[in-house]
């Protein structure tokens, strides 16, 4: 049996708490700190560490992916008359608004 890896995340400290694995998403930004999804490995060439893209929103509260929200900003692969149509492909890509599908355990930093 293998040790658990530890990994410490930042997160606003406003975030909402991580919803149980299969719950709805409550955009806490758990699983985007932690690593990067195959959007950012193909877009941002990103393989490891808090992902680039994750948006911080005040004005809700939680996190956002930047390239659902802003794709073209975040990567020059976008261009900007795709905006609209990325941002869509991008969402279903990443399963936004779907189940949470992060088996990540949070656990006190305080321990």
């Amino acid at each position: 049996m293998t040790a658990p890896q530890i990994q410490t995340i930042e997160l606003h400290e406003q975030a909402p708490a991580k919803p149980s694995f299969g719950e709805p998403c409550n955009r806490c930004g758990v699983c985007c700190a932690a690593e990067p999804c195959p959007v950012a490995w193909l877009f941002l060439f990103q393989r490891k560490g808090r992902c680039r893209a994750l948006l911080w929103q005040e004005e809700g509260g939680c996190y956002a992916c930047g390239m659902v929200v802003r794709p073209d900003y975040y990567s020059r692969l976008v261009p900007k008359f795709s905006r609209r149509w990325m941002m869509a492909f991008i969402a279903t890509r990443i399963a936004a608004g779907k189940g949470c599908d992060s088996d990540i355990e949070i656990c006190d930093p305080e321990l």
